[in-house]
């Protein structure tokens, strides 16, 4: 048995979309379990396409296991197409949120960094930072000296950078060929 090392691997994007359907998460989750694969980052939500739900999963792997996963995600019934991505194809962010302890040095983080205040009490501060998950935890290690109570951070959110989403062209195929299809069948 061939063991890879980590320099093999590399941060992947597999945006998934799929009806709404109770017990899919699990499913999906349970492919990248049974590949022994961490999912780093998974957030689901909405699409732009009514009834169309949209799962951004990030992981760090080997292409090869990537590309199986899918096969096997896009396998499912309730699936309608899983695509796979590397980071620099999309726009991506995340949420993360703070709530430190009330400081000067804190109030200048702010107005440097243009956060947003979401609540200040007597004795704490919760603000809000969008950004790349490696200033998140930039910010994070910055406010760590000044007492961090609390740190949340989202999962990764993402749109491609083309005009249009993969899975608009891919409808719009399965329509036409069904459209052919239907020709076909009525002109026998």
């Amino acid at each position: 048995m061939v063991m890879l090392d980590n320099q093999d691997k590399k941060e992947f994007v597999i945006t998934v979309f799929s009806e709404n359907k109770v017990g899919l998460l699990g499913q999906i989750t349970s492919i990248f379990t049974y590949h022994n694969v961490n999912i780093e980052s998974l957030t689901t939500s909405e699409s732009a396409i009514a009834g169309v739900h949209k799962f951004t999963i990030v992981v760090c792997e080997t292409p090869d296991k990537v590309e199986r996963m899918v096969k096997q995600v896009e396998k499912r019934v309730d699936i309608l197409k899983a695509f796979v991505y590397e980071p620099e194809d999309l726009v991506m962010q995340e949420i993360a949120l703070y709530k430190v302890a009330l400081h000067k040095n804190v109030e200048q983080l702010v107005r440097r960094y243009q956060l947003r205040i979401l609540e200040i009490s007597d004795d704490y501060i919760v603000i809000e930072k969008t950004g790349h998950k490696n200033e998140t935890a930039a910010l994070f290690e910055e406010l760590k000296p000044y007492g961090v109570y609390q740190f949340v951070r989202s999962g990764s959110i993402a749109v491609v950078k083309s005009r249009r989403e993969l899975l608009d062209e891919y409808l719009e195929q399965m329509n036409q060929l069904r459209e052919r299809l239907e020709k076909e069948s009525a002109n026998n």
